[in-house]
């Protein structure tokens, strides 16, 4: 669907700010180039899956079931989509075409320009919009709340005035290279990842400089910056009671604790849940905080539940055959975005996971997911409903409608058991829902 491009907006050149002495950001390093020091999640050859599960089911699968399927497509031939957020049925989408774009009702809204920075991460925090970018700032947009499709631009993490304060004091200055550094406030590379808090008024935000800062939303200012890894931060997530978890190229998953002192924040580091060789490339969590998920390279998803205040691992997901890129978690539900052009639709019931579909019709990787319950879901009676957007490296972006009644597939949850992996469920059959319905 290709439509007109209503009010957009570019950054103004007040905004500007002059870098520091050094910025190891390269303009012309590709996004899907990966981290500075790991090779593109979707092309490591580090995966011990090496076959599917997938067969096709017969002819007796049930049809009077509540099916999973395309709504639509949406489609701007102007770069790969890197970045979704909704709320309240309206999308927005980042690309490297430095453009975000707003959607409502399947048709183009509004959109608005960056002079730079491809666009890496989007958040929704009442009516602000954050925008992480590939040259290491994140952009503030505030919306026109008397003309809802204008979005204005409202500065940067962090402010100029920030910036000017804290160069003055060489303490300020932290080394981020041999011989070379930067303020501890600014990110000196490619942004990947923004969490909200949002009973805080907390904004999150890692990036390949193998850090994650906190920033306070209502003044812009920048509370703390965390040496987190030892390679890039892919993904962070900020969950209840003040925890966060950090996840990064160099294979580790790790738990952080907000400790509060007056206006002092610090993020004490609490344990590591996974330490492998492959990269971490997305997490999240459930809207309790009970449940954390961990996507891999490998194509694997780990997960772990809180069980009287501590997290035990739970278990491993298999199902897609190249990296897991993204991951979204709704309801009872988690979804999987992969490098193999995929979405699993995955069902937690009690202790296992079932495989309730998978989503196809991608011609490229799936790089970014966002989900938001279908507000017809509550006249429906029992049946509780998702509208999931997933936007890909082929340019488009679909919506799907995925209904958390739909039949079980299998179960899908292999447990670690005296050393050893269950894999019993790889002789279950299952199902594939694509643009042109499901697959028998």
């Amino acid at each position: 669907m290709v439509h007109s491009v209503p009010n957009m907006l570019t950054d103004d050149d007040d905004f500007d700010v002059r870098h520091s002495s050094f910025s190891a950001y390269d303009p012309n390093r590709l996004s899907e180039d990966g981290s500075p020091t790991m090779l593109s999640p979707w092309n490591q050859s580090c995966s011990p899956y090496t076959k599917s599960p997938w067969y096709n089911f017969d002819d007796d699968f049930p049809k009077n079931l509540p099916q999973n399927g395309l709504i639509g497509s949406l489609v701007r031939e102007e770069g790969h989509i890197y970045s979704l957020a909704a709320k309240n049925g309206i999308l927005y989408t980042g690309s490297d075409s430095k453009n975000i774009r707003v959607w409502k009702d399947m048709k183009e809204f509004s959109a608005f320009k960056s002079n730079s920075g491809l666009v890496k991460a989007i958040i929704i925090a009442g009516e602000k919009i954050f925008t992480g970018h590939q040259d290491g700032k994140v952009r503030v947009w505030k919306v026109q709340s008397k003309n809802p499709n204008n979005h204005k631009r409202a500065g940067s993490l962090p402010k100029l005035i920030d910036i000017f304060k804290a160069s003055i004091k060489p303490s300020n200055y932290v080394e981020v290279k041999r011989n070379r550094t930067t303020l501890w406030i600014k990110h000196c590379d490619a942004i990947s990842c923004l969490s909200m808090d949002h009973s805080q008024g907390l904004l999150y935000s890692t990036s390949w400089d193998r850090t994650f800062k906190v920033w306070k939303v209502d003044n812009s200012k920048c509370l703390e910056s965390v040496k987190a890894h030892d390679d890039a931060v892919n993904s962070v997530v900020a969950s209840v009671d003040g925890i966060v978890y950090t996840g990064s190229a160099d294979g580790t998953v790790k738990v952080w604790k907000r400790e509060s002192n007056g206006k002092t924040v610090n993020h004490v580091f609490v344990e590591t849940l996974l330490n492998q060789e492959c990269a971490v490339t997305a997490l999240a969590i459930n809207k309790p905080g009970s449940v954390v998920y961990c996507g891999s390279s490998d194509g694997v998803l780990n997960f772990w539940e809180s069980q009287k205040k501590n997290l035990t691992h739970g278990g491993v997901l298999k199902g897609h055959k190249l990296a897991v890129l993204c991951l979204a978690a709704a309801g009872n539900l988690v979804f999987s975005g992969s490098a193999d052009k995929n979405i699993i639709v995955w069902k937690k019931d009690g202790p296992v996971h079932m495989c309730l579909s998978i989503l196809t019709g991608h011609n490229g990787p799936v790089k970014c997911l966002a989900v938001e319950e279908d507000s017809l879901s509550s006249s429906i009676g029992s049946e509780k409903k998702w509208v999931v957007y997933s936007g890909s490296l082929d340019k488009s972006v679909k919506v799907w409608s995925v209904s958390e009644m739909a039949h079980n597939l299998h179960q899908m949850t292999t447990m670690q058991q005296n050393g050893q992996e269950d894999n019993s469920w790889d002789s279950i059959p299952s199902v594939k829902y694509s643009s042109n319905g499901p697959s028998v």
